[in-house]
Formats: C-alpha cells, sequence, structure tokens
C-alpha cells in the first residue's frame, strides 16, 4: 500500500518530474508560487476539500491579489494534486471556483496618439541606442524581454523584417536554502511568440545606415555582446518618459499602444494577433477589442441596411419572374 504524502512532499516529486518538460524560468515561476501561496496554506494537508480552495482564493482576492494571478495559482496547485492521485498518493475531487462578478473590464492604459508621435518625434531627433528599443516598440508591440535579447543580425533592411527568436528575463531561484537570481536568454513565451513582424519605412530610415557598420551578434540596445536587462531598462524607460513629461505608464503600455493603434486603423484582428505572438485570437479581441456605442450603432445600422437589400433583391426577383409569366 502507497503510504500518503502531504501536498508539500507531492509538491516536491513533481516538481523533479516537470524539471524534465519545462522551461527554467516556468519552473522558477512555479516554485515561488509553491513558496508564497501554496505552502503557507495548504503545504501540511493530506487532502483537499473545494471549499477550502474557494475560502483561499476568496481571502487572496480581499488582499488585492489580481483574479489571473489567483488562477495562475490554483493551476499549479491543481497539477500537483492530479500527480499525487495518478501515483496514489492521494485522493482528489474535482473543483470549481467561483470569483465575485466584476462590474467592468479594466481599463487598458495606453499612450494617447498626440504622446505616442511626440515620442517617436523626440527619438528620430535625440538618437541613443536605448531610445531606438523604444521606437521599435511602439512600431512593432514588441514586449521589453524580446527587445532586450535583439540583435542586429535579427533584423534584414532587404527583406524589411525583424525576427523574434529569443527573451531575456531575470528569474528567482529557490534551491533549498538558497536564494538567488539569474539572468537568462531563452526561447520567447510560446511558440507563437517566434514570429517575423514587418518593419514600418520610418524605422527602416533610421536602421539601414547602422546596419552598414554594425556587428551582427551585438545586442541592439546596447550595441555590444552584452545585453541590457529588462529591469534595467525599463528603468531608463521611466526617466525618459518622465524627462518627456509623460503621464506614467508601464513599459507594457507601449505594446498596448501599438496593439490599439493597429485596431483604431481598422487592421484585421487575426493580423495584430499574429504580430503580437498571442497564443490564440481571444487573447487579442479580450484585451484590445472593445466596440463603442458609436461603432455599436454603425454594425446594426450595417445589418438593418443589408437586410432591406436583400428584400429588395428578392422583390425585384419575384416581380420580374412574374412579368415573364405574363409575356408567356
Amino acid at each position: 500500500m502507497i503510504q500518503k504524502k502531504t501536498i508539500k512532499e507531492i509538491s516536491v516529486l513533481w516538481k523533479e518530474d516537470k524539471k524534465q518538460y519545462v522551461k527554467q524560468s516556468t519552473l522558477a515561476a512555479y516554485v515561488l508560487i509553491l513558496e508564497n501561496h501554496i505552502y503557507p496554506t495548504f503545504g501540511e494537508m493530506y487532502e483537499l476539500e473545494e471549499n477550502k480552495v474557494q475560502e483561499f482564493a476568496l481571502q487572496k482576492i480581499n488582499n488585492g491579489l489580481s483574479k489571473k494571478s489567483i488562477k495562475d495559482i490554483l493551476i499549479v496547485l491543481k497539477m500537483i494534486l492530479k500527480f499525487g492521485v495518478k501515483h496514489g498518493y492521494l485522493d482528489y475531487k474535482e473543483w470549481e471556483i467561483r470569483f465575485p462578478t466584476e462590474d467592468e473590464k479594466q481599463h487598458l492604459e495606453v499612450l494617447s496618439i498626440s504622446h505616442q508621435k511626440r515620442i517617436m518625434s523626440f527619438i528620430q531627433e535625440h538618437f541613443t541606442f536605448k531610445n531606438l528599443g523604444i521606437y521599435i516598440c511602439l512600431s512593432t508591440g514588441l514586449r521589453i524581454g524580446e527587445v532586450c535579447a535583439l540583435t542586429w543580425d535579427d533584423i534584414n533592411i532587404e527583406l524589411g523584417i525583424i525576427s523574434i527568436k529569443r527573451t531575456i528575463e531575470r528569474i528567482y531561484i529557490i534551491d533549498g536554502e538558497k536564494r538567488h537570481t539569474e539572468l537568462i536568454i531563452n526561447t520567447p513565451k510560446t511558440k507563437n511568440s517566434i514570429r517575423e513582424i514587418p518593419i514600418t519605412k520610418e524605422l527602416i530610415r533610421i536602421l539601414k545606415p547602422l546596419k552598414k557598420i554594425v556587428n551582427g551578434n551585438y545586442y541592439i540596445l546596447t550595441n555590444e555582446e552584452k545585453p541590457t536587462e529588462p529591469r534595467t531598462y525599463r528603468n531608463y524607460y521611466k526617466k525618459l518618459m518622465k524627462d518627456l513629461n509623460i503621464p506614467e505608464l508601464k513599459f507594457h503600455g507601449l505594446r498596448h499602444s501599438f496593439a490599439t493603434r493597429c485596431i483604431e486603423s481598422n487592421c484585421d484582428y487575426k493580423t495584430v494577433s499574429v504580430i503580437l505572438g498571442h497564443s490564440n485570437i481571444s487573447t487579442t479581441l479580450d484585451l484590445y477589442v472593445h466596440p463603442n456605442m458609436g461603432q455599436k450603432k454603425k454594425c446594426i445600422d450595417r445589418m438593418i441596411k443589408g437586410l432591406k437589400a436583400k428584400e429588395y433583391l428578392r422583390h425585384e426577383g419575384s416581380t420580374k419572374k412574374g412579368t415573364w409569366k405574363i409575356l408567356k
């Protein structure tokens, strides 16, 4: 008979198994979730009832944790429990956790068109390699880790494309009592994040003379063989925005601004999703497609107009058919 184990004991075995299949950064994220959230509440338990998990989720919400963060915690917890069931360490029944209804979707913070133009104009007039990275993000929607990992060889001026193949991130390593951080260069977030993005004419104009003189192996933001890390670049960006009197906006807001401008320009949603490297189009739709009342009215008017046109054609067709019968 297999001896029952606590959730913490099961998680140790689960981690060893997971090492074979996931990236180092993903495993590090799992470990943080275990240490900060799962162990303190569930670590010493031998079984887990739905009401305990429901109570945990509501408590985390009251403590200010986002619904997405709580769902991420529950995904890890569920993986551990299923691993435990598979190996006979515990019994587990599926549970469904409910969250309080949200009154409205959170407003996505983006640059205004005038602020975006001001930033891009400033960078064109005040070139530095770090400034160039911000211009690239506003022109392509790159994530901060992706632009930090970009090398000159990733830019093809002849074809007019930027290839996204890597990302840089600093991960928190917990190894027993030892704790430290590591800067790692890895493949992007998902397989869809490995992509090619067209370069705008304005960006080609900036990049073309540089490509003739730079070392292809060097990182764009430093123009050296050593990259800058996201934390350092984020601080540089904050200072630049402050100097330009641009309202405070997270670096990821540059990506949101790019996507929003694409949607405002009536770009095809699927194409925007592919450029952003989203794993599915629903992510793009949920984040960026929120029709206002004017757009809704226009949609309904178009539908009614289409109905009337079809009715008219049907009427015209039956009238002509009747006339043809009389003539015969």
